[in-house]
């Protein structure tokens, strides 16, 4: 098991999960399409650290870049990827406005 840095926070990686897979369950915000390395829609910047591919992506990865669906992290890494947002409805506003 090892750890990825993130924009806003370090989580670890579980055994045999990809990269993509440990963004997505630690409420990271990743777009993404084919899960396979095809589109290159997940793209992220590596700042550090190591990845191995289990599978070699047929989209474009520039220096510094990482499809994270189709690798898994080798050495602790440091991704620029933020937490996702969460959006408040008007009521929920609304109630933190009565709470004040």
């Amino acid at each position: 098991m090892t750890t990825v840095s993130t924009t806003d926070t370090l989580i670890r990686v579980l055994p045999g999960e990809t990269l993509l897979e440990a963004l997505e369950r630690t409420g990271h915000d990743v777009e993404y399409q084919c899960r396979g390395g095809y589109c290159g829609s997940c793209r992220l910047t590596l700042v550090e650290g190591e990845v191995v591919y289990t599978q070699e992506p047929l989209a474009f990865v520039g220096p510094h870049e990482v499809v994270p669906c189709c690798c898994v992290v080798k050495t602790p890494i440091k991704v620029e990827c933020s937490l996702r947002q969460l959006e408040t409805s008007a009521d929920d506003k609304s109630q933190l406005a009565l709470d004040l």
